[in-house]
């Protein structure tokens, strides 16, 4: 090699670099950081800066992701049934808008999400990974545009599966899954979860990847996604969800991890408002709830919010809507947080489950150590909050554990009561690595554990046990490298009110 060649190469390697695809072991330095409030304003200039964070995009995909955003802020009523857009996908070979994106997950089976562009027969092969038992799913008479879910059933539970999506014979997209364990059946289930992402951790692909390393068998997303302050411009709300549909880690993830979702606020509407605030209507409140429906893949409720309760052998989670139920402007006032329908069914469902461990999310904390609560229990509902804990205890509603978000940064906390017994809260609002609170309470007393937002980005995991006498879960906070940043272990017995 001359001196040239050298230089020439040395150079490449530098832009290479310089464009964030430079990898050492395995970790992509990002080539843009798009901070919080760029994320919010969301301009083209910012969500093609989102778009390229990290790793290189296809030029169809960028082109066609141009295009249709274009219809999108310059049409207040397109969607993605748009004749401009289903043609820009069809100039720039993308078969699927959106997907595949699994949830819903089954003893036997699964949901899978996606958005064709065009009017082709869908088929979808699932095979054992150890090999055999391969079943075909097929869906016929498409709308280009729409969402449509194939529910992949009849499948053996707690079994590995990968499945492949064919379109006339070419093969579209692929992932994989495991079935969840029958609900008597005893073994481990391990479960991520987190919030605010805030559109930029969905292009990160250190946190995607470290995820999947992890293998949970289902995630919860608490809020703050996708869609980053649009307000009732739902065109710009369907746009978010494209920029999601179109980044890889994001598509990696949704096609081999099955995902439940919550919103909240800047997913609804803009910072802090919720049920139906000055300026919007009951009219946008439905729209929302729509949108939401068509752009997630939860377990189907016939319920007014979004909240939903399902069953992964032996643990119940419990998905709350802390933003579009609130009754009122007051805060303080009984129902004024979850509202009196959602409010009594949460009771219901606590009070008929049989699940041994429960997972209830909100969207903001439960407890009030960080920012006196701020916009969460503690400042609109604090009687609801005690008429929860307190059914739990005088009911012995056994393997509570409380997840929640909104606050950036992630914390743990335990929340005692005059029993004795404690409640245990994690919050793993850190997907996205932006800046929030302090990392400790100014009483931290209670406190487990702290880290800041802008400083971490990094998930939670909880991994329940129930394969000895003595079921337990435990908690693991895991950064974008793979380092386990806090690890804490909860005996079942611990979670069981009668014995304080």
């Amino acid at each position: 090699m001359n001196y040239q060649q050298f230089i020439f190469i040395l150079l490449a390697f530098i832009n290479i670099c310089t464009k964030g695809y430079c990898q050492t072991n395995e970790i992509i330095q990002p080539g843009f950081k798009v901070t919080l409030s760029e994320a919010h304003i969301g301009n083209l200039d910012i969500d093609l800066k989102l778009l390229d964070s990290y790793e290189h995009v296809d030029d169809n995909v960028r082109q066609f992701y141009m295009n249709a955003r274009a219809v999108f802020s310059e049409n207040k009523d397109a969607d993605f049934k748009n004749l401009q857009i289903l043609e820009a996908a069809q100039k720039h070979n993308i078969p699927l808008i959106g997907g595949p994106m699994l949830g819903n997950l089954k003893d036997d089976g699964v949901t899978l999400w996606l958005r064709p562009s065009s009017a082709k027969t869908l088929n979808v092969i699932v095979t054992k990974v150890d090999g055999g038992d391969e079943k075909t799913y097929s869906t016929n008479s498409i709308e280009p545009g729409r969402d449509y879910r194939i529910i992949l059933d009849g499948l053996s539970s707690d079994t590995e599966y990968k499945y492949e999506v064919f379109s006339r014979k070419i093969r579209i997209a692929k992932g994989g899954f495991r079935t969840a364990p029958s609900y008597d059946e005893k073994t481990i289930i391990r479960v991520a979860f987190g919030s605010c992402f805030h559109k930029i951790g969905l292009h990160n692909p250190n946190l995607i990847n470290q995820i999947l390393k992890r293998e949970p068998q289902a995630m919860m997303l608490l809020g703050d996604i996708a869609v980053d302050d649009r307000e009732n411009n739902f065109n710009m709300h369907r746009s978010d969800y494209l920029l999601r549909d179109v980044s890889k880690p994001w598509q990696k993830l949704s096609a081999s991890v099955p995902l439940y979702t919550s919103w909240d606020d800047h997913d609804y509407l803009n910072n802090d408002l919720s049920g139906i605030p000055e300026r919007f209507d009951k009219t946008d409140q439905k729209t929302l709830r729509t949108l939401w429906q068509q752009n997630w893949n939860n377990p189907e409720s016939e319920e007014e919010g979004i909240y939903f309760n399902t069953r992964l052998g032996a643990v119940e989670f419990i998905m709350l809507d802390t933003r579009s139920c609130r009754e009122g402007k007051k805060r303080g006032k009984y129902g004024s947080y979850l509202g009196t329908d959602q409010q009594n069914w949460l009771k219901e469902t606590l009070t008929k489950s049989t699940a041994p461990f429960k997972v209830i999310s909100s969207g903001t904390m439960w407890s009030d150590y960080i920012t006196n609560g701020k916009d969460s229990w503690g400042t609109w509902d604090t009687l609801a909050r005690e008429e929860i804990f307190s059914l739990i205890e005088t009911e012995n509603i056994t393997g509570v554990l409380l997840i929640s978000g909104d606050r950036h940064g992630a914390r743990g906390f335990r929340i005692p009561r005059h029993s004795g017994f404690n409640f245990y809260e994690f919050e793993a609002a850190s997907l996205g690595g932006v800046p929030g609170p302090d990392a400790m309470a100014k009483d931290s007393i209670n406190q487990i554990f702290g880290y800041q937002g802008a400083e971490t980005i990094a998930f939670g995991e909880f991994t329940f046990n129930t394969k000895g006498a003595n079921p337990l879960v435990i908690f693991r906070l895991i950064d974008e490298f793979g380092n386990i940043l806090e690890e804490h272990e909860l005996t079942y017995a611990r979670l069981t009110p009668r014995n304080y």
